[in-house]
């Protein structure tokens, strides 16, 4: 009996901490406004596969991976929506701060139609959330790969950002290397506390930096 309560108790939580596809649009709590530091991305990921982003033309920091609708705990998901998919031109116009059409193509499949919104106004409000953040100007000067605490960076973001409090942001890394900062905002984008499965600041002392190119 106790296995079988314990077990029932743990899928329930795994339930809640995870994304729900299909869900219905413009049912959510908040926004994570998520940031990827493309020097690192394309170390990983991107040069591989050679994606534009990562072009040597480009000078990219940190770029916008995307506005996610989320929930207290959980986020929907791939949302079936009235609204139509955006067009190329729309995609396209996103590339300078997305890194690539492509990026803004996924994220409105898998976040934006869950808004409730257009795509040409989940775009117009991702791009407004993004340029409402004072992105640490240091961590462009790097000239050359640095290792350090997950935490200072955060630090950066918050001395950059004077309004924010920490359990407003957190700090993910990927494989040893900082990977996004991720902003918790209201529906009307204004910063705000985390919610408990959103929280989850990598705590790695010797993480990864690499400069920009």
């Amino acid at each position: 009996m106790y296995r079988t309560l314990l077990s029932t108790l743990l899928s329930l939580t795994l339930a809640t901490a995870s994304p729900a596809e299909g869900a219905r649009a413009g049912t959510f709590d908040y926004y994570v406004l998520s940031l990827g530091w493309s020097p690192n991305w394309c170390a990983q990921t991107g040069a591989a596969r050679g994606d534009d982003q990562c072009d040597s033309r480009h000078s990219h920091g940190w770029t916008l991976h995307g506005l996610w609708p989320q929930w207290q705990r959980g986020y929907p998901s791939w949302c079936e929506t009235a609204q139509p998919p955006p067009t190329r031109a729309m995609t396209a116009t996103m590339a300078d701060i997305m890194g690539s059409a492509g990026l803004a193509w996924h994220q409105w499949q898998k976040h934006g139609s869950c808004t409730g919104f257009s795509a040409a106004n989940y775009f117009a409000l991702s791009r407004s959330a993004y340029a409402m953040v004072n992105r640490p100007p240091a961590l462009r000067q790097l000239d050359r790969a640095i290792k350090l605490p997950a935490s200072v960076v955060e630090e950066a973001f918050l001395k950059a950002n004077p309004d924010w409090h920490a359990d407003m942001l957190t700090i993910t890394c990927k494989d040893g290397h900082i990977q996004e900062a991720r902003l918790c905002l209201s529906r009307t984008l204004k910063p705000m506390q985390c919610g408990p499965d959103v929280r989850r600041d990598c705590t790695l002392l010797d993480a990864v930096l690499l400069p920009i190119r």
